[in-house]
């Protein structure tokens, strides 16, 4: 009997990791998407605003005050207003960096968002970390500033913005682990939506121009497909296979942007990409074997 539940537990974990790995290489089409769009010259302000319209309209179908009663009601109205400000902000900041830089760049730099998660949670969350960690996270952003190199030439204000997208989700992450003891994941999805589409609509009538071709057309409502679609599988893969589980596999959205960004756009990471994407992808793998040591102890 303990053997076939052993098995049916593996199974479930396999489907999980399948899961995430689908959530990934959706993410790096979403991301792809974005700078096709922008290539294409259309605004990555409208690029964000059909993100969330999309969504919003694809969520609405599923979860919404007749299927969900009370799926409006918050326990903490200001603490969901800022986590969509700041998941709003991360998006834009990424669609407008895409203009500029490789899928690998960016996603680089924001793979630095989990070591300032492990930073700020002392702070914020009251969280505190080891020595061994705070070593790691410094190494994590070494490789960060491999990947930028300032003082080798002009730093890109795009990279700037990409900066900017990482510290946002860090953030975001944060309160999204507070509201996680506060509210349901139905309302936090909800007010995601909600709050983005209410920042962008009046920015419209100045935003706005009519995509010129079918495949513009056809990128917008692939933009928020993809990420409603990858977000609905990554809660697929957390019900089926615990975080620490899936954490690692994380870092296959690094291969997916590089295939994508030479299969779609011919773009080659050069060797300070490569280096510092390693270096901050070993940074985050060791702060998550931490993490796996650490809870493990109490156990034991």
């Amino acid at each position: 009997m303990g053997h076939a539940v052993n098995e049916t537990e593996a199974a479930r974990r396999r489907v999980g990791i399948a899961l995430m790995c689908g959530t990934l290489a959706f993410f790096a089409c979403l991301d792809a998407s974005a700078k096709s769009l922008a290539r294409l010259g259309v605004d990555p302000l409208l690029t964000t605003f059909m993100r969330y319209a999309v969504s919003v309209v694809a969520i609405s179908l599923v979860i919404n005050p007749v299927t969900s009663p009370g799926v409006m009601r918050t326990n903490r109205l200001w603490l969901q207003i800022l986590r969509s400000l700041l998941l709003f902000g991360s998006t834009a900041l990424n669609f407008l960096a895409l203009r500029h830089l490789q899928l690998a760049e960016t996603l680089s730099i924001q793979f630095a968002a989990p070591l300032a998660v492990a930073l700020l949670a002392g702070p914020v969350l009251g969280e505190w970390t080891s020595p061994r960690r705070l070593v790691a996270i410094g190494i994590g952003f070494l490789g960060v500033l491999v990947i930028v190199r300032p003082g080798v030439g002009p730093v890109q204000p795009a990279v700037l913005l990409s900066l900017g997208n990482m510290l946002c989700y860090a953030l975001y992450i944060l309160t999204t682990r507070k509201l996680a003891a506060l509210d349901s994941t139905a309302t936090t999805m909800v007010y995601s939506g909600l709050a983005g589409l209410a920042l962008m609509t009046p920015l419209l009538p100045w935003i706005w121009t009519t995509p010129a071709t079918w495949l513009a057309w056809a990128l917008l409502v692939g933009v928020g497909l993809f990420g409603t679609l990858g977000h609905w599988l990554l809660v697929l893969a957390h019900a089926r296979a615990p975080a620490n589980v899936l954490a690692p596999f994380i870092y296959t959205q690094l291969l997916w942007s590089v295939i994508l960004g030479y299969g779609v756009f011919g773009d080659v990471p050069n060797r300070w990409t490569l280096l510092g994407a390693s270096i901050v992808v070993g940074s985050g793998l060791y702060l998550l074997t931490q993490d796996r040591r650490g809870r493990r102890a109490p156990q034991r």
